[in-house]
């Protein structure tokens, strides 16, 4: 979502960290290139005049260290403020009440609000270790309900059924019966979105808030659309007491500017971030890790997060135990990895965590697509069995009989073979395994279109 954000900030404080000192000179000519940088991600032109104005304040005052260079100084200043401008911690769920906790989401239709409610779901029940239950009272968008109820089943939470003939109201009022009936500890409220605000879609929320008096309200509103998605948050917000902010589709095009915008126009915490279409594609929003993000710093803390989530625990034991006696990492543990990096949301999610690597160029990008994980996993799955343990032994003809049966030309084997036999090399130099040693050889073992350095 920042890259085109994080590529013009780090270009500014490239060309600062060219100068010895930092001056009045050099600050302001470098606050106005950020000034213009947070323009072009979109964000609220009244935001990038306060951040624009505290961080040169910042700058030119006394708490300049001289001991720092001045990029790392202006970083410092600039993580800073974008970090108090999106809330200065992670804003956790509020639970405390009598169960069952209602959650009210709402929004406008298209920004993912179904699907967020079975992330959300999913999210409650592994993380806080709750019996969810989920309810649609949209009855106006076909297929509505089926769709909750197929992500509720993919999510492995409970859904209460409805149906479009029943009132919005009367469909609520029986699900929270329900909830309590049966020791619920939470119910998320799924509300019909709508193509535009209207004034029957909101009298039509404000019953339903009434009638559930939710302890959260959540707003699901669509980063690709950038400085708008700030400005239905501040209607919304007006309206009903919100108690924070779902951004999705932060995986798309967007430029970032909902993200820097939401917390100071209304006051509310951006709680989630829906970063892809799988129910485990849902990730707590962290200002400060956001803030490391956008100034190409990365979020190693999340990446770790993801990597102790999602890892097979099981497997990754198997491969140090593996490795440990001093057999070869082969194809089917190097395929056994690129499905632990697509349950981490695919290897351009790990990208934008891992730090300098904005610095990477379009070729290399290129290489770390998901696409090319996938079809690296289909080439593994065209080959033998003897094939996968024994490497070695694809030759020219064995490659171009793997190319056909994957659909791919032959030259996509030998990258994946070059790629393989990086990953033979790290693997030989971690056989004690464990996700933190990992973690300190990340650039080589988590992106295998990396080059060495």
């Amino acid at each position: 979502m920042f890259e085109n954000l994080t590529n013009r900030l780090s270009d500014i404080i490239r060309n600062i960290s060219g100068h010895s000192r930092l001056t009045e000179k050099n600050i302001k000519d470098a606050v106005h290139e950020v000034y213009i940088a947070l323009l072009d991600a979109d964000v609220s032109l009244s935001v990038v005049r306060i951040i624009i104005s505290k961080i040169t304040k910042h700058a030119l005052g006394k708490t300049i260290n001289r001991e720092f260079t001045p990029g790392q100084e202006l970083i410092k200043i600039v993580k800073h403020e974008l970090t108090l401008t999106m809330g200065d911690a992670n804003s956790k769920l509020n639970f405390a009440v009598q169960p069952p906790a209602v959650i009210l989401m709402l929004g406008l239709q298209g920004t993912g609000k179904t699907t967020s409610v079975g992330k959300l779901g999913k999210f409650i029940k592994t993380k806080h270790k709750k019996k969810v239950l989920t309810v649609s009272t949209d009855i106006y968008r076909p297929a509505a309900i089926q769709q909750l109820e197929k992500l509720a089943q993919e999510a492995g939470i409970d859904f209460y059924p409805s149906h479009k003939q029943e009132k919005p109201i009367d469909i609520v009022n029986s699900a929270l019966k329900q909830a309590k009936i049966q020791f619920y500890d939470v119910l998320i409220v799924d509300t019909a979105g709508r193509l535009h605000i209207d004034d029957s879609m909101m009298n039509e929320i404000k019953k339903l808030h009434v009638a559930v008096n939710p302890i959260e309200t959540l707003l699901v509103v669509d980063a690709m659309t950038g400085q708008d998605a700030a400005n239905i948050a501040v209607i919304f917000n007006k309206i009903l007491p919100l108690t924070g902010v779902v951004l999705t589709k932060v995986d798309g095009d967007a430029r970032g500017g909902a993200a820097l915008s939401i917390r100071h126009l209304t006051g509310k915490p951006i709680k989630f971030l829906g970063v892809g279409e799988k129910t485990d594609a849902l990730e707590p929003f962290y200002p400060d890790r956001i803030a490391s993000r956008i100034l190409g710093m990365g979020d190693v803390l999340s990446l770790i997060d993801d990597i102790k989530n999602t890892a097979n625990q099981v497997q990754t034991q198997k491969m140090a135990i593996k490795l440990k006696k001093g057999y070869k990492f082969d194809l089917n543990d190097f395929q056994e990895q690129l499905k632990q990096i697509r349950n981490m949301g695919g290897m351009n999610n790990m990208l934008n965590k891992i730090p300098g690597m904005n610095q990477l160029s379009d070729n290399i990008k290129l290489q770390m697509d998901n696409k090319v994980t996938a079809r690296m996993e289909a080439i593994i799955n065209s080959m033998t069995l003897e094939e996968r343990a024994k490497p070695e032994i694809i030759k020219g003809s064995h490659r171009r009989r793997i190319a056909s049966g994957s659909g791919v030309q032959v030259q996509d084997i030998n990258f994946l073979l070059k790629q393989f036999n990086d990953m033979q090399r790290i693997m030989k130099k971690i056989k004690n395994g464990g996700v933190m040693k990992i973690m300190r050889n990340i650039k080589g073992i988590m992106l295998p279109g990396f080059p060495n350095s």
